[in-house]
């Protein structure tokens, strides 16, 4: 990996992040870093994995975010992510769900230092690619910065030398995961004490960050940042990724050409039988804060407009955008 490989990352986000998203992002940024969903090594090994695994080659750089604890099972599943083609495989020590915790991975296994070291281990052993590992600050309310420097120590150890750090704690017991995202307070400050502590590691900072001023400024302390929510929320931001972080031009200047763009993506991926929906969602932020915007959002979410459309649905949430006359009416049952 380059020095500046993991400068700008959007991060993993299960029921988000998947090939469609990635796939739109580009046309936002050619230098980000792209991860997918987090997939379990349970579903990768014993699943169907050839869908699981599916990328455009126009998504590189992409990482693979794998789940799972078990040293054996995540040294396959990194395999298969290598003859796959991606960049990177990420080993999950930060989800805080209830589900991943039954699977013994995701945070908890922050609790399990050699363990982790363990899977790192096996996962270094078994690829060429880089193997990373995306964590939280501690567990529960203890904010002891040991725990966490201990935890980075033992993995660096093993041969990992990048550390995605969501700067909050994981409160296991009595939080959902999105108040998981939300609750536990942030504190940057251990990000950068682990970028002093550890200089040789590359630590991306991820964790309530939602525009570039503040990241960029956070960059004097370490070596990448990860936004995630707000890359979502408002996806124009990745426009400005490439000129702010990398001094290169935007692959679009104009939201419209980044419409243009995804329409032959759209075409082929509807030929193969994926709902114009699956792809689309993921795009209906585009336009937030511009006139129109609430028009474009609601043309390409209408199951009426969006089944009456089909594969012209792009080209008729832009009329939507453009006219006010031309709104899908809300759809109610009879």
């Amino acid at each position: 990996m380059t020095a500046d490989s993991h400068r700008f990352c959007v991060a993993p986000m299960l029921d988000i992040t998947d090939r469609h998203c990635r796939q739109f992002h580009r046309q936002l940024s050619r230098r980000a870093r792209l991860y997918t969903e987090m997939i379990s090594t349970g579903a990768l090994l014993h699943g169907p994995r050839d869908r699981l695994l599916a990328f455009d080659a126009a998504e590189h750089p992409v990482a693979l975010q794998l789940g799972g604890s078990d040293p054996g099972e995540l040294a396959q599943a990194a395999r298969l992510a290598e003859q796959a083609g991606y960049d990177e495989v990420n080993l999950n020590c930060g989800c805080p769900s209830e589900r991943v915790q039954r699977g013994s991975f995701g945070a908890c296994l922050m609790a399990e230092a050699a363990l982790v070291a363990d899977c790192v281990r096996a996962m270094r052993d078994a690829v060429r690619v880089p193997v990373t590992v995306k964590h939280r600050i501690g567990l529960g309310r203890n904010e002891d910065y040991d725990f966490v420097r201990d935890f980075v120590g033992t993995v660096a150890e093993a041969g990992c030398d990048t550390f995605v750090v969501h700067a909050r704690n994981a409160w296991l017991e009595g939080l959902s995961p999105r108040e998981n995202r939300t609750v536990p307070p942030l504190r940057y400050e251990v990000a950068a004490r682990l970028k002093r502590d550890f200089p040789r590691l590359t630590v991306v900072l991820n964790g309530g960050l939602r525009e570039h001023a503040a990241a960029l400024a956070e960059l004097a302390r370490v070596d990448g940042v990860m936004l995630g929510r707000a890359a979502c929320d408002e996806p124009w931001l990745l426009s400005e990724v490439d000129p702010r972080y990398f001094g290169e031009p935007a692959p679009h200047a104009r939201r419209e050409s980044v419409v243009d763009a995804m329409r032959p993506y759209l075409l082929r991926q509807m030929a193969a039988g994926v709902p114009a929906r699956a792809v689309v969602r993921h795009m209906l932020g585009l336009f937030n804060g511009l006139p129109g915007a609430r028009r474009w959002r609601r043309a390409l979410s209408d199951p009426a407009t969006l089944a009456q459309a089909g594969p012209r649905i792009l080209e008729r949430a832009l009329q939507a955008l453009r006219d006010p006359a031309d709104v899908p009416r809300a759809h109610t049952g009879g």
